[in-house]
């Protein structure tokens, strides 16, 4: 039996474990994908506006592949080091809105959390990377 969720916070959350086609991208992009999934869950829970993709951040993937190296590598573990952070996160603010409690405080220290650790995977870019991938 299929339960409707809720809200939209709880019907988005179901896109999380749903990636996008495995034989197009890879692990790396995938994860990058499923992170702002959740990220655009964090938002809502947050009461802030949904942010735009930045092309910076939506060709991060292929631009650190392209990169190689011990900045590929450095990021693969901060992108699996991120969702280490977002996944119980995400967690704990669909509890928290299930339960009907606030979930704005903390959605939004969330949301610092992914954009700071967003904002040193997106510096492991080199700057003619960096500049090609804008």
């Amino acid at each position: 039996m299929t339960v409707a969720p809720s809200s939209p916070a709880l019907a988005h959350s179901a896109a999380l474990r749903a990636p996008a086609d495995p034989n197009r991208i890879g692990p790396l992009a995938r994860k990058w994908a499923v992170l702002h999934r959740a990220a655009g869950i964090v938002t809502l829970l947050a009461g802030l506006e949904a942010e735009p993709r930045h092309i910076e951040v939506r060709r991060f993937p292929a631009a650190i592949r392209d990169t190689g190296g011990w900045r590929r590598d450095l990021a693969e573990q901060g992108v699996s080091d991120l969702a280490a952070i977002m996944e119980p996160g995400l967690a704990a603010l669909l509890s928290l809105h299930a339960r009907g409690a606030p979930t704005q405080a903390p959605a939004r220290a969330l949301w610092g959390e992914f954009t700071r650790a967003r904002a040193g995977l997106l510096a492991l870019l080199p700057p003619t990377q960096a500049a090609s991938a804008a």
